[in-house]
């Protein structure tokens, strides 16, 4: 998604954080949702996504997928697919490139995902 006027922006990765990177259209205009209902809370799944994406200090926030969702495919690669708890209903899923430290946003809503209900 190529930035355009009054796009907002995000901070380059420095040191040893990782790069945030939407994967899809939807993933970007989720964000931007859950952005605006939930700015504190998205601005701490920022901020863990960027330190560690594959942290499992709080399991019910932030937790690897299990069965046919522990891994996406992007690009024709396949990467581990987490989850992180924005709010109650609120998710993001991104996709870890372990090799370019990269966080690829594959879903972001303000509301669950129906594949796992």
């Amino acid at each position: 998604m190529t930035p355009e006027r009054g796009d907002d922006t995000a901070p380059p990765s420095v040191g040893d954080e990782w790069r945030l990177r939407f994967a899809t259209n939807e993933a970007a205009k989720g964000w931007g949702e859950l952005g605006a209902e939930a700015p504190g809370n998205t601005r701490r799944c920022f901020e863990a996504l960027r330190s560690d994406p594959e942290s499992r200090a709080d399991p019910d926030r932030q937790h690897r997928l299990r069965g046919r969702l522990a891994s996406g495919n992007l690009g024709g690669r396949e990467y581990p697919q987490w989850e992180y708890e924005v709010t109650a209903g609120g998710r993001v899923r991104y996709l870890v490139d372990e090799a370019r430290r990269t966080v690829h946003l594959v879903y972001a809503s303000t509301r669950h995902p129906k594949d796992t209900e």
